[in-house]
């Protein structure tokens, strides 16, 4: 027979009378005055208005343990989870609990809008520790994300000079994810993942144009009991321990509360006071260009380093490149209307082609401009039965993509305790321990997340330190920078990096999968690279053959407005021969440049085993090469010399008959001569 014991003192009539409360009928009781606990729970309906408190009575039923072939009351009914914020953590976390079994509530305050660049609908970064989680919580949902996407992977990534565009650090993030049986990194539209997601909680638990603006948490009151004529009723109006208040002023109630409204939230500024977020230094312009690379099939996201400035740029699939551009600034600037594009241009002159090739590819409209914000994680991330997930408790700065995925493993991990915390309940016929369970959340998260929250904000130091040359950056010193000498720390700086990077990316991609439930450590079949991917690590030359693209001679200078575009064929049967007057009788094609220091026969350009070679033909005024990295010198008559993509070749030391070598996808067309408007000049 149950037993119920009550605070009898605090039994009285005025406190029965005039009662509307629900009630809950109790029979037979046995009184005392002492407390135990009472497991019995009932949920108030969703959007009433929370009553104004009442006398209570710290009551607690100490039920009989039910048989073991039949659940208790405590078994069939979960948690009631309120969510604050709809974003990607908190629909990732509420699909989560909802697939747990829980009653979950999502407020949203505009689900068809997307934080930051996303209201430009902008891609995302989910790498593989993320997918890794979303498999864990929803397998048809990680299909689905899966399947949007876009292979990044499984591709060549790193760190590049901004301005020579040579390889600084290749990352490998495929051979960490095979190896751990792990999804490769994808990239995929914010709006697609919010709308996949959003769909797989499903409408009926997201709440539209729902601003949670003030919070209480209840921890401490009970249940009222009334008893008349020797029957009690339990009134269960209190039971529930968090009250959320909208901004419209309706109230919901719930057994605990999830702060995932960033990095602004209101739910933090509730839990901790109000506190400033902090400024990282960087301005960002971020957008997307239809673009497609000619190393797209090679690589798929580069970033580009500068003295205090660097260039993000990833294939986001769809024929288009997504990019962000940092600036060391102060925060608040703006720019003049439609003068974005062209402070990018002036701030990033002389950098290689492929940050001004995409810039240049960008509509101005589709650019975008905010500063870089992020906030310092805390040992507590929340109290009582409310706490924080995502950019509300460790907003971080972009440099490693892994903002989003923090939030996914969060919003994981965050119900799994929940849900650990619920069995142990059944087990030991106690009280779900909300508290504890939020505690051990923090506790599993809390040392991973601020590591990768370091690292991030290292990276955009790395940037702020980074210089190429002697003289960057050294005021009166600069004039050492046209000598084009290594900065030592730039060599100390790629030994550390490239010995550290396998390391950190394998933890980083890796180091959660152990912890995940739910999801077997296999690879899939759609996740395979190219058998060129691990000579492309070690091999530029490889890089260079995979370009996808015609080679060009594209004229530049003060008179290359009366020269054409001169395309350069990948047959050794047919070279180039360079000259003031036509060679009929050479073999290959026959190239005439009008120009005083062009001679007869000047130069040659063949083809042989997949790259171009350049010969000078003993010219009276020599043949130029300008590199990738500003050093110009002249070729050796009859010694046929190499060159790249972005170098520069000219016919006589003049400086008036320049060309700039191009790898295009197309062919460029006569009419777009104007290289102010199409091409970078050296």
């Amino acid at each position: 027979m149950a037993s119920l014991t009550l605070s009898c003192s605090s039994i009285t009539p005025s406190s029965m009378a005039g009662s509307s409360r629900t009630h809950f009928p109790v029979l037979p009781l046995e009184f005392s005055c002492c407390e135990h606990h009472f497991q019995s729970r009932k949920r108030s309906g969703r959007g009433r208005h929370k009553s104004g408190s009442q006398p209570v009575v710290k009551a607690v039923a100490a039920a009989e343990a039910p048989p073991a072939s039949q659940p208790s009351e405590q078994s069939e009914k979960k948690l009631r989870v309120l969510v604050a914020g709809g974003g990607i953590g908190g629909l990732v976390f509420a699909l989560a609990a909802k697939k747990k079994g829980f009653e979950v509530i999502v407020f949203e305050r505009d689900l068809s809008a997307i934080r930051g660049e996303g209201q430009y609908r902008g891609p995302i970064q989910i790498q593989s520790n993320a997918l890794a989680a979303l498999e864990a919580i929803d397998l048809d949902v990680a299909d689905e994300v899966m399947r949007a996407g876009c292979v990044t992977g499984d591709r060549i990534n790193g760190l590049v000079d901004g301005i020579s565009g040579t390889w600084y650090v290749k990352f490998d993030t495929f051979t960490p994810a095979v190896e751990r049986g792990l999804p490769v990194t994808r990239v995929i539209s914010r709006m697609t993942l919010q709308r996949i997601l959003a769909s797989a909680v499903g409408e009926e638990i997201i709440q539209n144009g729902s601003n949670v603006v003030d919070f209480e948490d209840d921890g401490e009151k009970v249940m009222n009991i009334i008893c008349r004529y020797g029957v009690c009723f339990i009134d269960l109006e209190n039971l529930l321990q968090v009250t959320v208040t909208l901004d419209n002023g309706q109230q919901y109630e719930g057994d605990l509360l999830v702060g995932a409204d960033g990095i602004r939230s209101k739910v933090r500024t509730k839990l901790f006071g109000p506190k400033d977020v902090t400024y990282s230094g960087y301005t960002c312009y971020t957008g997307i260009a239809d673009f497609v690379p000619v190393d797209i099939e090679s690589v798929g996201y580069r970033v580009f380093l500068g003295h205090k400035q660097y260039f993000v740029s990833s294939d986001v699939g769809a024929g288009k490149m997504q990019w962000y551009a940092f600036y060391n600034e102060p925060a608040g600037g703006t720019d003049k209307p439609g003068g974005k594009k062209e402070r990018l241009l002036q701030l990033f002159e002389g950098w290689c082609d492929n940050v001004i090739d995409v810039l240049r590819a960008t509509d101005e409209e589709a650019i975008l401009r905010r500063d870089i914000f992020d906030r310092t994680p805390t040992l507590n991330w929340g109290k009582g039965r409310v706490t924080l997930l995502g950019d509300s408790i460790h907003a971080m700065q972009p440099n490693l993509g892994q903002g989003g995925c923090m939030a996914i493993e969060d919003g994981y991990q965050l119900a799994v305790d929940l849900v650990n915390a619920y069995d142990q309940s059944i087990e030991s016929g106690k009280p779900v321990d909300v508290f504890s369970s939020l505690k051990s959340y923090e506790k599993a998260r809390r040392l991973r997340v601020a590591i990768i929250h370091g690292m991030a904000r290292m990276a955009a130091i790395m940037a702020t330190t980074y210089r190429p040359y002697l003289g960057v950056g050294l005021g009166p010193l600069s004039f050492l920078t046209k000598f084009r000498i290594p900065h030592p720390g730039r060599v100390g700086g790629r030994f550390f990096v490239s010995l550290a990077m396998p390391s950190m990316l394998s933890w980083i991609l890796g180091g959660n999968s152990s912890k995940l439930e739910g999801r077997s450590a296999s690879c899939r079949l759609s996740d395979r690279a190219s058998d060129q991917l691990s000579r492309w690590f070690d091999d530029d030359d490889a890089l260079e053959r995979a370009l996808d693209g015609e080679w060009f001679l594209l004229p530049y200078g003060h008179e290359a407005a009366s020269s054409e575009p001169i395309h350069m064929p990948r047959d050794k049967e047919q070279p180039l021969i360079f000259g003031s007057t036509s060679q009929e009788d050479s073999p290959g094609v026959s190239v005439v440049i009008r120009s005083p220091q062009v001679s007869t026969q000047h130069a040659q350009i063949s083809y042989k085993n997949g790259y171009f070679y350049l010969s000078d033909l003993r010219s009276k005024h020599g043949t130029f090469v300008t590199d990738n990295e500003g050093r110009r010198h002249r070729i050796p008559p009859n010694f046929p010399t190499r060159f790249h993509p972005s170098d520069s070749i000219e016919f006589g030391s003049d400086k008036k008959t320049m060309f700039r070598v191009k790898v295009l996808r197309s062919s460029p067309k006569a009419a777009e001569k104007d290289e102010k408007e199409v091409f970078q000049a050296v």
